[in-house]
């Protein structure tokens, strides 16, 4: 199964953007994007999962600012972007894969990563 993310760009602080990610294929438990700055550790923004009790999950740097979805038609899922900031500079990793609960925002819990689409923002 390969994951294919688009949507990255280069955007001024306060803009949006949206990012896409193609996950043909099998049906996952849990559905994230995880991003990385240069010189950082890979880090969670959000998840979307089959677990009743826990369906989204968002980093808290972002939340209320990202909202991730799932177009399951489509198999694609989505990161929209709002208020941007030059901290949210990273590149942005899709992820998919059948975490247990506690697992669900470390990248350790999925299995199948996309390549990776730059996001940067300017100040």
């Amino acid at each position: 199964v390969q994951l294919q993310a688009s949507g990255g760009g280069l955007v001024q602080a306060g803009g949006s953007l949206r990012l896409t990610c193609a996950v043909p294929g099998r049906t996952f438990r849990s559905y994230g994007w995880f991003r990385q700055a240069p010189g950082k550790e890979r880090e969670f923004v959000a998840a979307i999962t089959m677990y009743s009790s826990n369906k989204i999950r968002y980093a808290d740097s972002v939340k209320g600012r990202f909202t991730i979805s799932r177009d399951n038609g489509k198999n694609t899922l989505y990161l929209e972007m709002n208020s941007l900031k030059p901290e949210d500079t990273a590149v942005y990793y899709c992820a998919a894969g059948d975490p247990i609960i506690i697992y669900v925002t470390a990248p350790e819990g999925y299995k199948v990563w996309g390549q990776g689409t730059q996001v940067t923002v300017s100040s």
